[in-house]
């Protein structure tokens, strides 16, 4: 999150941490809700600038030579309005089923990624495998990615507030509040959207907005 004009202030003073990604009711999730936490994170990774981060280390599901992911999801994590749960006790096995893996593999490509997301974060949820993972998908399927990040050709630097701006502008009614932009060394890594339990509407979260990257400029890499 950038800072704000005194407009901009006013303006996100008045929207409510349950604002509607959309006033039709049949938007609204019909998924049970998760419990024992405030709201979810929903991180979206751009591929490119993790493959580049990480280098050698990078998953090569993920980073392999025919690889051309843009944003995917990095994770759909429970917060509180302080702090955050992880690995929590679950009755649900911690191991996740190949096939539950591979069923992610448009929106999280990496089956190392699918069970590590889910023993650290789906575990505190309370939700089921099932539904956690079902849950991320109709996360992800509530934002809009800007049309600027789709089939990036060329290596770019961008300023971290001009991709706060396109996800802001490509999802009317997202509030600045709810949206930080993060880097690793100086590469673009996550944009990181906060989401009400329900899916329903946008959560006002200061403590995510205190991780947004410091940097003036990030390394946008090319997806393909």
């Amino acid at each position: 999150m950038r800072p704000l004009t005194v407009l901009g202030l006013l303006a996100a003073g008045l929207l409510a941490a349950c604002d509607s990604l959309d006033d039709s009711t049949a938007s609204r999730s019909s998924l049970p809700l998760g419990k024992g936490f405030d709201f979810y994170v929903l991180a979206l990774s751009w591929s490119p600038g993790y493959c580049a981060s990480e280098g050698e280390r990078a998953n090569r599901q993920q980073c392999g030579r025919d690889a051309d992911f843009d944003f995917i999801v990095h994770g759909l994590w429970p917060q509180f309005e302080r702090g955050w749960p992880e690995f929590c006790d679950t009755d649900e096995p911690l191991s996740v089923p190949r096939d539950r893996a591979e069923a992610m593999a448009d929106i999280m490509p990496s089956t190392g990624l699918v069970r590590h997301q889910w023993k650290k974060h789906g575990s505190c949820t309370g939700l089921t495998q099932t539904d956690f993972f079902a849950t991320t998908r109709a996360a992800f399927a509530k934002i809009a990615i800007p049309e600027a990040f789709r089939d990036r050709a060329t290596i770019d630097r961008l300023e971290p507030g001009s991709v706060e701006r396109a996800f802001l502008d490509a999802n009317p009614g997202m509030p600045a509040a709810s949206v930080a932009v993060t880097c690793d060394r100086r590469f673009l890594r996550d944009v990181r959207i906060c989401l009400t339990r329900d899916l329903a509407g946008y959560a006002v979260c200061p403590e995510v907005d205190r991780r947004d990257c410091p940097l003036p400029t990030v390394v946008v890499p090319p997806s393909h």
